[in-house]
């Protein structure tokens, strides 16, 4: 583990490859993401990079609570840390930030893997599924507190015990964070990036993964943004919602390596 002057927390991985920079859902951590998508990257000579944002784990807050000040810091530490272009991946949040990099700032970005992704930040803006998932097994939410219950059968749609223990171990993986900070980022008008809706082409290769029954942040605006994308694949996947990585891995898996595959051609 290393820290950047741009007081971004990292961990990065031993590989001789191409480099790819992980950002987190909102509230996540670096070891959560890492948990989510080292194992789609395994067997890869990959240089994995698991960031911690402002507020987030390890890092402390030391930017304004908007979305663009998280930005200009990840951006400020890729252009300090890293020989661009670099490959970009994230989940929800993250995959929402690696998006607006590569409108904002597309010669950092040589590919993007986003996988949940925001495309809306307001949640009476997006588009949910109608449908409800299949119910899952007697008990299958018994594990998580009661807190948390209401969000995870909204955002789950492979619905079994073994993937709530999972997801549930991922959401307390890592450093604490700064909750006053999230709450105002999450809370306040800047949480929307300001580009947010502009159609600004990135011509890199770029796999968009998104859950059929994520409840959270849907499938079907992810696909009217696959326009921003010449070179996009889109999938929506069955028995998955908005922690599709831990509820349908080996899928994450071989379409993370097919997009590995096209940002080499």
């Amino acid at each position: 583990m290393q820290n950047s002057t741009m007081r971004l927390t990292f961990d990065q991985s031993a590989g001789t490859g191409p480099k790819i920079i992980c950002l987190p859902m909102f509230s996540m951590t670096r070891a959560a993401t890492a948990a989510a998508l080292a194992p789609a990257f395994a067997g890869t000579d990959l240089r994995e990079t698991y960031l911690d944002l402002p507020g987030h784990g390890d890092t402390p807050a030391t930017c304004p609570a908007t979305s663009q000040a998280v930005l200009d810091v990840v951006c400020a530490w890729l252009d300090d840390h890293v020989d661009a272009p670099v490959l970009l991946a994230g989940a929800s949040y993250g995959a929402y930030l690696a998006a607006g990099i590569a409108r904002q700032r597309p010669e950092l970005v040589r590919g993007l893997l986003l996988v949940c992704p925001g495309v809306t930040i307001a949640p009476s803006s997006r588009t949910l599924p109608e449908e409800r998932p299949t119910p899952g097994p007697a008990g299958w939410l018994d594990e998580a507190p009661t807190d948390l219950r209401a969000h995870l059968d909204a955002a789950l749609g492979h619905r079994t015990p073994a993937v709530v223990s999972t997801v549930l171990a991922a959401l307390t993986a890592g450093g604490p964070g700064d909750d006053t900070f999230q709450r105002t980022l999450r809370s306040g008008p800047g949480y929307a990036l300001p580009d947010e809706h502009v159609d600004t082409p990135f011509h890199g290769p770029v796999t968009v993964l998104t859950g059929r029954q994520d409840g959270v942040v849907g499938y079907a605006d992810q696909f009217h943004a696959m326009r921003r994308y010449p070179r996009g694949t889109y999938t929506t996947i069955d028995q998955a919602g908005h922690y599709l990585p831990f509820e349908q891995p080996a899928l994450l898996r071989a379409h993370a390596q097919d997009w590995l595959r096209r940002t080499r051609t």
